[in-house]
């Protein structure tokens, strides 16, 4: 009976065996289950804390890839370091990071090169942002959807869009040499001069 009850309980909490071993032998076998037991909580305390680390990492990461305005993609592009100097100096990367959607024609340095008393018009703000809004129009206009008329800009004026046979286009006097280059809040249109109201 005694090999049967051993059988019996053998997958059961206590095996018979243990049960009349010696009380030496039981404190032993109980610290060894106490310290698999710490052991156990230890490293599911230690998987807890490197989830939360994880977790932590991951917002850390939402946080520095915030957004990809059209401020933030001319900033990463070193062809529009000027308009950027000039979107800074006209007061006007919050407009330009804001909801949108906007359409930017965005003209390169070498354009802002050719404009005549540029450092002028960079020191008078209002003008400079009259000249930046007659680049931006509201909505977001892809290439396939541009087409010959005229389009109101954000500053107010209309600004003429010529689409030739050839399907290049002429914003204005400027040449659009690149297109459909994507934001979060639009796209910018690669101009190659600066266009006056």
């Amino acid at each position: 009976m005694s090999r049967f009850l051993s059988l019996a309980l053998a997958g059961l909490i206590v095996p018979v065996s243990t049960a009349f071993a010696a009380p030496e032998d039981m404190a032993e076998k109980a610290d060894e289950m106490a310290e698999k037991a710490e052991g156990e909580m230890a490293e599911g305390e230690m998987a807890e804390g490197e989830m939360a680390e994880g977790e932590e990492a991951a917002e850390e990461m939402v946080e520095e890839v915030k957004t990809n305005t059209i401020v933030d993609v001319a900033a990463g592009n070193d062809s529009f370091s000027t308009l950027v100097k000039a979107v800074q100096a006209a007061g006007l990367v919050d407009v330009l990071s804001g909801e949108g959607p906007f359409t930017v024609f965005a003209p390169t340095n070498e354009a802002f090169a050719e404009v005549d008393d540029l450092d002028a018009i960079l020191a008078d703000k209002e003008k400079l942002a009259g000249i930046l809004k007659y680049h931006v129009i509201s909505g977001k206009v892809m290439s396939k959807d541009v087409a010959s008329g005229k389009v109101a800009t954000v500053q107010g004026d209309d600004v003429k869009i010529k689409v030739k046979g050839n399907g290049s286009v002429k914003v204005g006097k400027a040449n659009v040499t690149a297109t459909d280059v994507a934001a979060d809040n639009g796209v910018i249109h690669v101009i190659d001069r600066v266009i006056m109201p």
